[in-house]
């Protein structure tokens, strides 16, 4: 519900009450805000306090909805896999998970047991009960959960969370005082229990409407390889059967194109295992479709007065060293390789080594370009863009084909300028990149602002505030929604992120621009000014892309492998009714090559129509098919994605038809859209 709809339903307590007493009769309600805290409708509130409902469809209502899902899941797992050990079981995108120590890993069988289980939970209409307990009575009740004694011995008065992981520990302790979450049957009975901050759904039976587990996955014990590794079971939860329905039928979709399916397919890239995890190699067909991409960008950044430079991939540790990077963020990095280091014949070192690192960033290279020599306020914006491949030491677990890798190139680019600068510029890139991106066919954007983590940053906390609140004022000024992520930004500076929604309306972070006044002092960074003195410009770090790989993946899977005619691999094959006619498609085919088309004739011994079948598959945008009467007339028949065709197409239209598309960037599926595409 939008915020202005909250507190029109908001209520300010004259009499002592509950959630359930105010919103009780209102099946779509399952919690309450006091005072801006979420609460369990069965929690009760005294004279002055603003309650306000939270219904099921919003956000931190689908969360509770999920969470309760999760403790549903585990008391299933404990009835049917004695003895299961509970691990954590948070809320996540679409769904949640739990994680458990069981002596073997669970089967897709196991997850069809588990789902009938939790039918009868939920049928047994349990309510969640909150108590709240002390360390001792948390260590007695739980003697037997390892686990979660654990995270008593981490974390439980304490009223942050800065003891615990960054894997959801959140979810079971921190909020200020101890919990537990008790499922009681209709009889008053202790069903189930588990430690948990809350707050939960008042019944088991709101869950009944729509859930669905969906895999099962191995995961490290609080994300750390060196702890024991359990089983995760991910699930689902929704208000209604028919949202259920309708997000099966998106993950259906996004199985269908998921960019590890489709290079294969396609023969776009792999991962050979010689090479190394994360690592990926890109086929012709790949290479060419990254080839592309990178032209356009290249383009594209000339003409908004960038400078391209180029920088090793390696380099000394002190470099990291200024720019923090090694205090920071050394477990993401590849280890050091000790280099140049001499001896004697007698081995004595006659000259100390140094340790060099695979660059995990570009960004301390483009601030010694920048302090290569003197710089004037008239060179100022100075824009340096780079197509650079870095090197980051993922964890094995997250690697995922090319969303997560370990070498990766980034479209990175530094922009450095005055201080009256920074507020026009961050502007034009933002709008730089919605040009950039719609040129790549998407279009559906909204923008995130990442704050300042206060356990890491550097710098002065009035710069930052200044920071953010230029950002701010240059992302509402886009007319785009807005929406926050407070503690998200890097160490250095607060930044703006493009999040663009896909073709099926997934949403995927792309672009980046990051403001920071801190790293050019570290790195001494100055430019004389119009009085003659020496000043510190502002730097501005820009993504546009991401990275390659990534994006790669994302257009891969917004155009389910059916890439717009600019950038389809193979853009025109010709298919000969007989062999007879082949010669009359290749000396076609060769003409549109030397005008920069990729055209190739199936020439192969296979009838037309499994040729015609063949090429579909490979989401060929253009099938030129020809027979008698097309060479007798100068024509070609084309054929598009959809099945349909146009017949008797003059060569000369068609070459001017093929280039028109090429051209234009247009996605070209039928004859309809080739039209458009001219017009």
């Amino acid at each position: 519900m939008a915020e202005s709809q909250q507190s029109e339903r908001a209520i300010t307590v004259e009499a002592p009450t509950t959630g359930m007493e105010l919103f009780g009769t209102d099946r779509t309600v399952v919690a309450i805000r006091v005072d801006g805290v979420l609460r369990d409708l069965a929690a009760e509130v005294t004279v002055g306090q603003v309650v306000e409902p939270v219904l099921i469809s919003e956000p931190d209502g689908l969360d509770i909805l999920r969470h309760s899902t999760a403790h549903v899941l585990a008391q299933a797992v404990q009835r049917l896999f004695d003895p299961a050990k509970l691990g954590i079981g948070p809320p996540i995108v679409d769904g949640f998970y739990y994680d458990f120590d069981v002596p073997e890993a669970f089967t897709p069988e196991d997850l069809k047991k588990l789902e009938a289980e939790m039918a009868r939970i939920v049928k047994e209409g349990q309510h969640f009960r909150r108590r709240v307990v002390t360390d001792d009575e948390a260590r007695e009740l739980l003697a037997h959960e390892p686990y979660k004694l654990e995270l008593i011995g981490l974390k439980s008065k304490a009223s942050g969370d800065d003891e615990l992981g960054g894997d959801n520990e959140s979810v079971e302790v921190g909020a200020g005082e101890l919990t537990v979450y008790e499922n009681v049957n209709r009889d008053g009975e202790v069903a189930w229990f588990d430690l948990c901050r809350g707050p939960h759904v008042p019944s088991t039976r709101i869950i009944a409407n729509g859930f669905a587990l969906t895999r099962v996955a191995a995961a490290y014990w609080r994300g750390s390889e060196k702890n024991k590794q359990l089983q995760r079971v991910y699930g689902t939860a929704w208000p209604s059967k028919d949202e259920l329905r309708a997000y099966q039928e998106r993950l259906e979709e996004a199985a269908r194109r998921d960019h590890r399916k489709l290079g294969v397919e396609l023969d776009l890239f792999s991962f050979p295992d010689e090479i190394g995890s994360g690592l990926s190699v890109f086929h012709p067909k790949g290479g060419i479709i990254r080839y592309e991409m990178e032209q356009y960008l290249r383009t594209q950044l000339i003409a908004h007065d960038y400078e391209l430079v180029n920088t090793p991939h390696i380099t000394k540790s002190q470099l990291f060293m200024t720019s923090g990077h090694l205090q920071w963020y050394a477990d993401g990095m590849y280890p050091p390789m000790h280099l140049d280091e001499e001896h004697d014949a007698d081995g004595n070192i006659t000259k100390q080594g140094q340790d060099y690192y695979l660059k995990p960033m570009n960004c301390p290279f483009h601030h010694l370009i920048f302090r290569s020599r003197g710089r004037s306020y008239r060179e100022l914006p100075l824009r340096l863009a780079e197509f650079g491949t870095v090197y980051r030491y993922e964890k094995s677990g997250t690697l995922s084909g090319l969303t997560r890798v370990r070498g990766l190139t980034q479209d990175d680019a530094h922009v450095y300028v005055t201080r009256e600068q920074v507020k026009d510029e961050v502007a034009r890139q933002l709008a730089f990149v919605f040009e950039t991106l719609r040129g790549y066919g998407l279009s559906d954007f909204y923008l995130e602002l990442s704050t300042k983590d206060p356990d890491k940053y550097v710098g002065d906390d009035a710069i930052w505030d200044e920071a953010t609140e230029t950002l701010r004022e240059v992302a509402i000024a886009s007319g785009l929604e807005l929406v926050p992520d407070p503690g998200g930004a890097a160490f250095y500076g607060p930044k703006i992120s493009v999040q663009a929604r896909d073709a099926i309306g997934r949403t995927w972070q792309l672009s980046t621009v990051q403001l920071d006044f801190n790293m050019p002092d570290r790195f001494e960074l100055e430019y004389t000014a119009a009085d003659g003195t020496k000043q510190r410009p502002v730097l501005i770090h820009r993504a546009l892309l991401g990275s390659i790989e990534r994006f790669f993946a994302i257009l891969l899977e917004h155009y389910a492998g059916a890439f717009p005619v600019w950038l389809a691999p193979v853009q025109v094959v010709g298919i000969p009714i007989a062999d007879d006619y082949a010669p009359y498609l290749a000396e076609f085919a060769a003409r549109l090559k030397k005008r920069g088309v990729r055209a190739e004739v199936d020439d192969s011994s296979d009838r037309m129509q499994k040729k015609i079948r063949n090429q579909a598959k490979q989401k060929v945008p253009f099938l030129l098919i020809a027979g008698e009467e097309d060479r007798s007339a100068g024509t070609v028949s084309f054929r598009f994605r959809d099945g349909s065709q146009r017949n008797g197409v003059p060569l000369d239209e068609a070459e001017a038809l093929i280039l028109g598309a090429i051209a234009s960037h247009a996605q070209v599926l039928t004859a309809d859209d080739l039209a458009a595409a001219q017009a």
